[in-house]
């Protein structure tokens, strides 16, 4: 059925005072304080029908309407109106990125906590996707027992926490022109490149090919989102809506943040871009805790994967706001790359 502009208009009055009220809108409110020229019987009757549409709900038969997830959706690909940031909040995303720091998870947690203060919601964040990192150096060191620790160089951090098993019959010299071998067939790949390469590929390494595998079982370890890489701020912020007075909306929201491996697949599954996405309540994602909307944004600059950002709230929130915030943020975020990588390029030309 298709929706008239009274309905729609209606539909984005009801959602906006919800959202800044978290109080159930009635007709009176909305003839009185929106559409003046509409009586509040027509208004009553156009909420009815959205009511029956599935847009609307009622907690009491007397008492005003409140927005179903269904009607958030629509809100969100229709009815919204965009948000514009204060200049106050655009200073602050500007002075937070004003430190030129190298560090990625300084960069990371500076995001994230950006965008929690910003939104005043508990913020999460997934740095770069390590599928992405290209492979600059490798090297097998012997340590003994059979045992040999993999160095990995990527372009943003040097990989070394992980023990490969080789065999005990393999001599330190041998070790070491088997490492020359994988470093230079891996040399200038992604992560993602190199571990997915065949069994097939493997059998023509000979007497290299179980060091081989155990280097790419390693590498399989490092593409999977690992605790480090997820990082939550604001928790506490969930406390300052009161659909969090409810002790069973708690529980729900403290289980899923109590767990990066939940965070990670709630937000880690995003298209490499910036691009933003909106999942509403369990209803849309089983991933999503009941009465919770996700909001993520994945950034990237200069070809690289810059990370997933995003924030959890009530179905009851600010989307105008959350997804300014989360353009900008990223438009700051890209920005600085981008004059990392332009300043590196006019230090390499003098």
């Amino acid at each position: 059925m298709k929706m008239s502009d009274r309905k729609k208009k209606i539909l984005q009055i009801v959602v906006d005072e919800y959202i800044n009220t978290a109080v159930p809108v009635s007709s009176k409110v909305i003839a009185e304080k929106h559409l003046t020229d509409v009586s509040s019987a027509t208004v009553r009757n156009e909420l009815a029908s959205l009511e029956e549409l599935g847009y609307l709900t009622q907690f009491h038969t007397s008492g005003g309407r409140v927005p179903s997830p269904q009607a958030y959706r629509l809100y969100i690909e229709e009815l919204m109106q965009r948000g514009n940031l204060s200049d106050k909040d655009l200073d602050y995303i500007e002075k937070a990125f004003s430190d030129k720091s190298n560090d990625v998870e300084y960069l990371i947690k500076n995001v994230s906590k950006v965008i929690s203060e910003l939104t005043d919601y508990t913020s999460v964040a997934i740095g770069p996707h390590a599928e992405e990192e290209k492979i600059r150096n490798l090297a097998l060191l012997s340590c003994g027992d059979g045992r040999a620790l993999l160095v990995i160089v990527t372009g943003t951090r040097i990989l070394r926490d992980s023990f490969i098993e080789i065999p005990d019959s393999m001599s330190d010299e041998e070790l070491e022109n088997a490492s020359k071998v994988i470093a230079k067939l891996f040399e200038g790949k992604s992560l993602s490149e190199v571990k997915d390469v065949s069994d097939e590929a493997l059998s023509e390494f000979g007497q290299y090919r179980q060091v081989m595998r155990e280097v790419i079982d390693a590498l399989k370890e490092y593409t999977r989102p690992r605790d480090e890489d997820v990082v939550l701020t604001g928790a506490d912020k969930i406390f300052n809506h009161p659909e969090y007075e409810d002790i069973e909306n708690v529980k729900n929201f403290l289980t899923v943040i109590s767990s990066k491996d939940k965070l990670a697949e709630i937000i880690g599954d995003e298209d490499d871009e910036i691009q933003i996405s909106v999942k509403i309540g369990s209803g849309e994602s089983g991933d999503v805790p009941q009465d919770c909307s996700v909001v993520t944004a994945t950034y990237s600059a200069g070809g690289k994967s810059l990370g997933t950002y995003g924030v959890i709230g009530p179905i009851r929130m600010d989307y105008p706001k959350v997804i300014s915030v989360l353009e900008n943020v990223g438009k700051a975020l890209e920005d600085l790359i981008n004059n990392k990588n332009k300043g590196k390029k006019d230090d390499e030309h003098e």
